[in-house]
């Protein structure tokens, strides 16, 4: 099977759920507002996207090890801390708009729905921002050994 049958078919295999599942998982908050008519395709259209991002950081995580092991070489820990991140930025936005959504107006729960998610969102962001500088040859960002700016050629 070609692999991105594999992916399209794992990814619809966990997203289709995602999206059913949501609010039944994660039910809105008593109380909590509800969207306007006009609001409603936003939300849901929202909602669609998140549920195939999920989807797909499934399938990164089932498949998406060994080929960016294999594009960045070298160092083992850069590889799988780059997989990790990849995998929750692709995977979080599905239980992080449902818990608010959930949340309501606790603002205890909305302290540990940000720094459970923003947080490490943050940090694995300066994770790729590190492991992509760090692979980088002298001269690829403009900057040659030593810190001097690279020469012009006319």
């Amino acid at each position: 099977m070609k692999p991105w049958v594999k992916v399209a078919l794992v990814t619809a295999l966990f997203a289709v759920p995602a999206m059913a599942l949501g609010q039944v998982i994660w039910p809105p908050a008593p109380g909590g507002p509800e969207p306007s008519a006009g609001q409603l395709p936003f939300f849901i259209i929202l909602a669609a996207c998140e549920a195939l991002t999920f989807g797909l950081g499934i399938s990164f995580l089932l498949f998406g090890f060994t080929p960016l092991q294999r594009a960045v070489g070298g160092s083992s820990l850069r590889a799988w801390a780059m997989y990790l991140a990849i995998g929750w930025f692709l995977i979080s936005w599905w239980p992080h708009d449902n818990l608010h959504v959930h949340n309501g107006n606790n603002l205890q729960g909305l302290l540990y729905i940000e720094y459970g998610f923003h947080v490490t969102l943050m940090l694995s962001g300066l994770i790729l921002a590190y492991s992509l500088l760090t692979m980088l040859r002298p001269g690829d960002a403009g900057v040659e050994p030593g810190g001097a700016a690279p020469a012009r050629v006319r």
